[in-house]
């Protein structure tokens, strides 16, 4: 009877790992070139997808342990909340994940890793990152598509990806309509370039000894210095990892998509 109880649980485990790679490959393989450079990301469509008809995007920036050139670590994080049924099915939306070389970071940042948690020297005035002038770049590259919706493009990144995620309002503060930063950080100095033009909601994890949850807590109050009206979620229990409780909340979507960009913007 135990053998049979054994048996039963390796098969559904077995079953559960085949569902997922295959849910993971709905994720398509594409790179992006430019001149010398590549940049590897997955793709997400909307079921049922029709290139006559008009659909959200949200690009996802992944933290720097998901760095390298496989094209697959990027998955790691985020994409099982793209990938759950009841969400493709309310929000249907295209999704893009692109990854960041080993050697290169979202943000024009010096991260001192001497000690913990890091040491953050923000540059924004050096320009973008090979990794960030790529994303950029694909980005210009979806907004000539017809099947993109314009004024609902949408950013979220954690860790790494929440300090690209911050600079990339910066140096577009008229392409988005909300952002979500996970564990992020940024320079305060340039939330005025988008603090009344964009949604902010903002996540940290209040035990977080990667990134100090302070740095969230400067860009918010630098946000509402500027008259901005952001939303932060500040987890007691959360350490680095807060980006798993964020993805679990049950309004993060419905809030993301009923932003949209006013003409004004």
């Amino acid at each position: 009877m135990k053998n049979k109880h054994f048996f039963i649980l390796a098969l559904l485990l077995v079953c559960n790992f085949i569902t997922t790679a295959q849910d993971v490959n709905l994720f398509e393989k594409k790179e992006l070139i430019v001149a010398a450079d590549t940049l590897r990301y997955r793709i997400l469509y909307p079921e049922n997808f029709d290139t006559k008809k008009s659909y959200p995007l949200v690009l996802f920036l992944h933290g720097a342990g998901e760095r390298g050139n496989d094209n697959q670590k990027q998955l790691t994080h985020g994409s099982s909340l793209f990938l759950d049924q009841n969400n493709r099915t309310e929000f249907p939306a295209i999704v893009l994940m692109p990854q960041c070389a080993t050697n290169d970071y979202w943000a024009q940042v010096d991260v001192n890793r001497n000690n913990y948690p890091v040491k953050l020297d923000f540059q924004f005035k050096n320009g973008p990152t090979k990794a960030m002038g790529l994303v950029l770049s694909l980005l210009d590259k979806f907004k000539e598509e017809t099947f993109v919706n314009k004024n609902r493009t949408y950013v979220m990144g954690l860790s790494m990806g929440g300090m690209g995620t911050y600079e990339l309002l910066a140096r577009n503060p008229n392409r988005f309509a909300a952002a979500i930063a996970i564990c992020g950080a940024g320079d305060p100095k340039y939330v005025n370039n988008y603090a009344k033009k964009i949604p902010v909601w903002a996540f940290h994890g209040a035990k977080d000894n990667v990134v100090d949850p302070l740095q969230s807590m400067k860009m918010v109050s630098a946000l509402l210095n500027e008259g901005a009206f952001p939303r932060l979620t500040l987890y007691d229990f959360a350490n680095h990892n807060s980006w798993d409780p964020a993805f679990a909340e049950p309004e993060l979507l419905q809030w993301l998509f009923s932003n949209t960009l006013n003409e004004e913007k």
